[in-house]
């Protein structure tokens, strides 16, 4: 398997917050840690589900345990929590580019009839 992700100090922050322990009632999956490194796999690489390494199981049943747990709300459960304690050791910016339409850019258009 490649390196994980997460350290042992990050997972024993974020291990409460998550679904699947043994203290939960009911089926759960086998391993959240695993779980939890192939949906950062996926955010990482920007990959669709399909195309999930294999060590990471089956993507279908990833990507449907992914589901349940933005479902349950577990990942906004999980990021309020982090979020008090941030280090900002890595800061994420968001270069996306938006087109205006030629109307919004101060281009002739409008009515064509004038008063």
């Amino acid at each position: 398997m490649s390196r994980p992700v997460l350290t042992d100090d990050q997972w024993a922050a974020i291990e409460p917050y998550c679904l699947g322990k043994k203290s939960d009632p009911g089926q759960t999956g086998r391993d959240p840690r695993l779980f939890l490194e192939a949906v950062l796999w996926i955010v990482r690489t920007g990959a669709q589900w399909r195309e999930l390494p294999a060590e990471f199981g089956q993507w279908n049943s990833v990507f449907k345990r992914f589901r349940r747990w933005v479902k349950a709300d577990v990942f906004y459960r999980l990021f309020k929590a982090l979020a008090c304690d941030a280090d900002f050791e890595y800061t994420m910016i968001d270069g996306t580019i938006m087109k205006v339409h030629r109307s919004g850019q101060g281009a002739k258009g409008g009515l064509k009839a004038r008063l």
